[in-house]
């Protein structure tokens, strides 16, 4: 009688043989390759999470409440630990900040109506904010690049004034690749930094000129956007350092300002793309009270996490935002914008991204840990994702990179994958292998001077020197949803959607984060860059 021996794989490992080795990877290999995505699950956490008992997501609302109780529990139910030490959640200390919309802005012998020609808020935890006189300069487009030699806020004082600042950069307005760069808007072109920029320059008030082209959106997504009420996170200082009253104009108003000042407000944007630009005074004063309704509270992230086996201290982060607008009150009754596409599909992916990776991860463990992170008050300037680049949950210099997902094709798959930036980071190349494997291609962002890359969670962390790639899909496919739904209560779950673009992608996106959570390979930057020098300085 023969007697069969069958030896374990760790025995077998010690003697030499590898048969058991190959045969695990090649199971992981089948795993990852047959990835399932599971539709009607995504269907229900999208309806779930966009649907009206969630009252919008809302930050600091019922809706916050019901949004991340229930990522938690799916998370916690697919078998993840706590991503903040024995916590699913990160707390976020912010203000909840509420402007006052009977107001009015007078400028000379104009009153202006907040709204329909103007916005305004604070971020200062200060319930009335003025501006008695206030000198209005105009400075270009409010940029301090040294690295492109453009100081707009050369020789002039604008401590307590007012400065009138163009939107976008001088490059989409030129068209010159040679100029900062060309289409692709910069940082500079964002609103957030001709924000700071004033702040630094001690001016007690920005007015945005409101364009639909260089900004990429009509002005009912700024009014939808800043009418309402808006989240900051709170300072020892009560935010006093932050800038006063920000505010946007519509092009009209500009036009008047600018005529009143005996000036044509087309020539002196011509004026702003020349190197020879000096800031001019218009001549006039701004007078504005705006009072605002503060409350100050907690808001959170959820934070889930799969732990690593040999480098469980380092990490990659999977990342989407859960709020959107909340409900607002009209005269008409409430209107509750429920973000569907923005970003219920995106938190539902990174669910189901968990649910995936999971499963791989009980056939062979992952080396690194994968975090998954769903982001407060990304509408409102990014505040959770802000907070969570301080390092406290994990120090940024332990991330290896982020994947962020802000709003998913919820439509057919495509042919293509977006990618937002270019030359910035290796993150790219992981992209483009990933992408070729699913026999796809990689497309450059259609509209690179609405400079997407800058404005979405992961941009938090690639200032801390993360590198990170951006998933995003909001009108690509979908053009009518740019004009009609976005920001918009229009915004709504359908159970018609396909799920088929979501499908190829959340397979593409795992990919990627296996990739990475089983390699040594720290992604690098490419581009000089603060984001780069700051990665460099992490590692030194």
């Amino acid at each position: 009688m023969k007697i069969k021996i069958i030896l374990p794989c760790a025995l077998l490992a010690l003697l030499g043989f590898t048969a058991c080795q190959q045969t695990t990877e090649k199971t992981v290999e089948q795993a990852t390759s047959s990835v399932n995505v599971d539709l009607k699950k995504l269907h229900q956490d999208i309806k779930v999470l966009a649907s009206d008992e969630f009252e919008g997501r809302g930050p600091l609302t019922t809706g916050e409440k019901l949004t991340i109780e229930y990522l938690a529990k799916q998370y916690q139910a697919i078998g993840l630990m706590p991503g903040n030490k024995t916590s699913f959640y990160q707390s976020v200390p912010m203000a909840k900040v509420t402007p006052d919309q009977n107001m009015q802005l007078v400028i000379g012998e104009h009153k202006f109506k907040a709204g329909q020609d103007f916005t305004a808020r604070t971020q200062q935890v200060d319930g009335s904010v003025t501006l008695d006189n206030s000198e209005l300069v105009f400075v270009g487009y409010g940029i301090n690049a040294p690295e492109y030699q453009w100081n707009d806020y050369a020789n002039v004082d604008v401590k307590d004034k007012t400065v009138v600042v163009l939107v976008n950069d001088p490059g989409f307005a030129t068209q010159n690749e040679a100029l900062f760069t060309g289409n692709a808007m910069t940082y500079y072109g964002r609103w957030t930094y001709k924000y700071e920029e004033a702040a630094r320059q001690g001016a007690k008030a920005v007015l945005i000129v409101h364009q639909t082209a260089p900004a990429a959106y009509p002005w009912s997504v700024v009014e939808n956007s800043n009418t309402g009420s808006k989240y900051t996170l709170v300072d020892s200082d009560n935010n006093a350092s932050k800038l006063p009253i920000m505010g946007w104009i519509q092009h009209a108003v500009a036009k008047t300002i600018f005529t009143d000042a005996g000036l044509s407000f087309d020539e002196m944007q011509r004026y702003a793309l020349s190197t020879d630009f000096k800031a001019v005074s218009l001549q006039q004063t701004a007078n504005l009270t705006l009072n605002s309704a503060i409350k100050n509270a907690e808001s959170n992230n959820v934070v889930a996490m799969i732990k690593g086996e040999s480098r469980a201290d380092e990490y990659i982060v999977i990342s989407a935002h859960w709020d959107h607008f909340g409900t607002k009150q009209t005269a008409n009754g409430p209107k509750i914008y429920n973000g569907a596409i923005d970003n219920a599909t995106g938190s539902a992916a990174t669910v189901e991204l968990a649910r995936i990776l999971m499963q791989q991860h009980k056939i062979k463990p992952f080396q690194r840990s994968i975090l998954f992170v769903n982001f407060t008050a990304e509408e409102t300037g990014m505040i959770g994702s802000e907070l969570f680049a301080l390092g406290s949950v994990v120090p940024t210099k332990n991330m290896v990179a982020m994947l962020n997902i802000d709003g998913m094709n919820a439509l057919d798959a495509v042919d293509y994958i977006l990618q937002y930036g270019q030359g910035l980071s290796e993150m790219e190349d992981y992209l483009a292998d990933a992408t070729n494997k699913q026999q796809r291609k990689v497309k450059m962002d259609p509209r690179p001077q609405n400079g997407l890359f800058f404005r979405s969670d992961h941009f938090s962390l690639a200032k801390q020197g993360v590198p990170s790639l951006l998933f995003m899909s909001l009108g690509d496919t979908d053009p009518d949803y740019i004009a009609h739904r976005y920001h918009k209560e229009e915004d709504d779950y359908s159970p018609l959607w396909s799920l088929g673009g979501m499908e190829q992608d959340i397979k593409l996106i795992a990919d990627i984060a296996s990739t990475l959570a089983n390699s040594e390979h720290w992604p690098q930057w490419k581009a000089d860059s603060d984001f780069k020098n700051r990665r460099m300085q992490d590692k030194k």
